[in-house]
């Protein structure tokens, strides 16, 4: 057993059951020192020696297996995302075997993102898609350790958080009111039911009358970003304009077509309603921010606005918070009025002015 280097990686030199192996280990001598001194170990007490008796596989075929996976058990739009990274990920990566990708090389692919222009958060989606792609292979017995752990996302700017003013929404609702029946009847309750619950548009266009339950005023959502199921409670605004709507009994679906397909898109109809609104630098799926953002002014605590999002980890809805700012003042002044001295005082004062308008004598007096 031994080491050696070849090119600008070191190797290890051993023999298991009597055959001869070599593996790449990496740059780094004192590593290949240290793998060929566990290999010793583990084949004296007769161990698997684990990562070095991988699965010989490339990265373009393993790929494969993966996207058939994401197919199958991911959300559509992720199954989508996956298959766009494969533009980015085969060409740096496709004809080395998955057990030579190591975290040096996964850094070089940042960089050269980086280099070409794409944003830190196509990068982060990218390498989340890789780390994911390394734990399946992982799980299914083609890798032991993932290069990924070693390897720390791009630091990213705050999420955009473009949302609707209560005015801006006034008129939104006004210009949709005003366009034709055929448009109106199905375009108004969309947009309704996106700033009443914060529900993502293919959500919304998937929705169906047997997930809707108006005594209990909850919506079961199926179709969501994290393929899940979730319950959506629905105030007075969304009950009434579903309630308004009219049933196809074709189909399932309460948005769909003549055919009784649910609705592709209706990006053109509300873009023109934003156009005639004077709404500028929004898109539909600002309706959701916009769900949360009113929220948080109104004074609902984040974790509130977690679960009504859907969001799994907090810190997407973190990004909200400096919206409450603004209304922390408010929160505090009201102790004024509650158990503080100078609360009590100025309650006393308000009332014996209100008894010196009305020709009263003062009940309570204050010593200043």
């Amino acid at each position: 057993m031994g080491i050696f280097k070849k090119g600008n990686n070191w190797y290890v030199d051993y023999y298991l059951k009597g055959r001869r192996k070599r593996k790449m280990v990496g740059p780094s001598k004192k590593l290949a020192e240290r793998v060929l001194k566990d290999i010793q170990v583990k084949t004296a007490k007769g161990e698997y020696l684990g990562i070095f008796e991988e699965k010989k596989i490339l990265f373009s075929d393993f790929f494969q297996k993966y996207i058939d996976f994401s197919r199958t058990n991911k959300a559509y739009s992720s199954f989508k995302r996956d298959v766009v990274s494969s533009n980015s990920f085969l060409p740096e990566f496709g004809n080395k075997y998955l057990f030579e990708i190591i975290p040096q090389m996964i850094e070089e692919y940042k960089t050269n993102r980086l280099q070409v222009g794409v944003t830190p958060a196509t990068v982060n989606r990218e390498l989340s898609c890789l780390r994911h792609l390394f734990n399946k292979a992982i799980e299914w017995s083609y890798l032991i350790k993932n290069p990924m752990q070693e390897v720390k996302l791009l630091k990213e700017p705050p999420g955009r958080t473009r949302y609707l003013r209560t005015e801006e929404i006034e008129s939104l609702i006004g210009v949709i009111d005003s366009f034709p029946n055929d448009t109106k009847s199905y375009l108004k309750p969309i947009v309704l039911i996106a700033l009443n619950t914060g529900l993502r548009k293919r959500e919304i266009l998937q929705l169906k009358w047997k997930s809707i339950y108006f005594e209990k005023r909850k919506m079961t959502v199926s179709i969501t970003k994290t393929n899940e199921t979730r319950i959506v409670p629905m105030n007075e605004t969304v009950c009434r304009e579903l309630k308004k709507m009219p049933r196809d009994q074709e189909s399932e679906y309460i948005f769909c077509n003549r055919k009784g397909e649910p609705f592709g898109n209706v990006r053109k109809s509300f873009d023109r309603a934003l156009k005639l609104a004077k709404i500028d630098d929004f898109r539909f799926h600002d309706l959701r921010h916009t769900f949360a953002s009113h929220l948080v002014m109104s004074g609902c605590d984040i974790r509130t606005v977690q679960q009504l999002m859907g969001h799994k980890d907090i810190k997407m809805t973190m990004r909200y918070s400096h919206l409450s700012r603004s209304h922390l003042q408010d929160a505090v002044n009201r102790l004024d009025m509650s158990w503080t001295p100078y609360g009590h005082q100025r309650d006393i004062r308000e009332n014996n002015a209100k008894d010196e308008m009305a020709g009263k004598p003062n009940k309570i007096r204050i010593k200043e």
